[in-house]
């Protein structure tokens, strides 16, 4: 008896090296295939298929949960076994954090952890990407070599699906960088590069794009019966999208304004011209002034924008009428044009909402009133002049250590009559 029960627990025994052996060429086996699908870029998709069915066919896992951080830090769980979905959508995400390590499971008043015995986190450059919530060992299971090859294919399976989503970050950050580049070289070519300075009107401008590209844009243009027309206008949205909508705008400008129809015309036509472009999804403040150097009128429409500062004698005056933005109705719902009549000299001081973003360390703003003292103060500047201390005023108001919160546009008109 002796020796036949030697030999039944020698035969025990091999068969149990037998089974570990094909369990150890299957986990080869697996990782062999799971690192052959990465090299081929298999979808993450495919991945956790892959991975769900070698834990529950292969290695008899009977529950487990995988849950992965998205690219926006929230959680989700990317593939299941044996969980009910509703307990599946219970969020334990303030619970994961207390788990920097392999840790047995004990809380059985919870709907969702109660139902598994470890959880296993997995982390890349000390950051937590994943974590795995295994359940359902049996008393004769090898517990302890199953969780350290799961661990290991686990750790495998995260950092792929995490490399491709870095991967995937930085083809973005390239195309987006070479966007940003093509829209800021295409804005730069659309803004004038040179304004007009002569005996009866000087033009001076600001353009300090916040991002590489900006949604402002600032034009004129010279006729030969001794008039000018120029505008501000601050286009919806940043980036190539906006540069595109300021090229088709620069170029619908132009086109319209050679017609030299009336102003009121002239405006109707650049709202619908913007409105088929756009139907309404995008719009454009925007203000155009016609100045009559002979007659010394000054014709205008303020569309939406903030209100430029006239400076006559001493005293200022908000150029306010006009229209709604243009772009978001086919046709404008109202429309009346802004007249002045220009008496030896006076400044124009038109800007972008930018300009009046701008705040002090306290948060105060630089609102209309401190701007109407300083246009007070400094009208008798030449335009070039005039900007510059406007920058001064900028930097001042702000302090240290700040930037310009938005885009910062500014055209400043000193205009003369024909007889000064």
């Amino acid at each position: 008896m002796t020796n036949l029960q030697s030999i039944k627990n020698n035969m025990n025994q091999i068969e149990k090296l037998q089974r570990e052996l094909h369990l150890k060429q299957l986990q080869v086996n697996r990782l062999l295939s799971i690192t052959q699908a990465i090299n081929n870029n298999l979808s993450a998709k495919d991945l956790f298929e892959m991975y769900k069915n070698f834990l529950n066919y292969e290695m008899g896992i009977k529950k487990m949960a995988l849950h992965i951080q998205e690219p926006d830090e929230t959680w989700c769980v990317a593939t299941s076994i044996g969980i009910p979905k509703k307990l599946l959508s219970i969020d334990i995400t303030l619970l994961l954090k207390e788990y920097t390590s392999l840790n047995s499971l004990s809380m059985q008043d919870h709907p969702l952890l109660s139902k598994f015995d470890v959880v296993i986190p997995v982390s890349h450059k000390e950051q937590p990407i994943a974590y795995v919530f295994l359940g359902g060992f049996e008393a004769q299971d090898d517990m302890y070599d199953k969780v350290q090859f799961i661990t290991a294919l686990t750790n495998i399976i995260a950092v792929a699906i995490e490399n491709k989503r870095l991967f995937k970050r930085q083809l973005y950050e390239e195309r987006y960088r070479r966007e940003m580049e093509v829209a800021s070289a295409m804005q730069r070519d659309l803004v004038p590069k040179t304004l007009p300075n002569k005996g009866s009107y000087q033009l001076d401008s600001i353009y300090k794009p916040h991002l590489s590209v900006g949604g402002d844009y600032f034009d004129f243009m010279e006729f030969g019966e001794g008039k000018i027309l120029f505008c501000v206008g601050d286009i919806s949205g940043k980036g190539l999208a906006a540069a595109l909508l300021m090229a088709n705008f620069q170029a619908i400008f132009h086109t319209l304004a050679d017609k030299r129809s009336e102003m009121g015309e002239f405006v109707r036509n650049l709202n619908q011209a913007l409105f088929r472009i756009t139907r309404g999804d995008r719009f454009i403040t925007f203000f155009v002034a016609e100045y009559n150097i002979l007659s010394g009128k000054l014709s205008y429409v303020n569309a939406g924008h903030n209100p430029p500062i006239l400076v006559q004698n001493g005293l200022p005056y908000l150029l306010k009428k006009g229209t709604t933005l243009l772009g978001c109705f086919e046709e404008l719902p109202f429309l009346e044009i802004g007249e002045m009549y220009i008496q030896e000299e006076a400044l124009v001081f038109v800007y972008t909402d930018g300009l009046t973003d701008i705040q002090d360390a306290t948060g105060n703003y630089l609102d209309i009133e401190h701007l109407e003292q300083f246009s007070i103060e400094n009208a008798k500047l030449a335009a070039v002049d005039f900007n510059k201390n406007l920058v001064v005023l900028t930097e001042q108001f702000m302090g240290d250590n700040q930037d310009y919160p938005d885009d910062f546009t500014v055209l400043t008109c000193k205009l003369f009559t024909s007889s000064n």
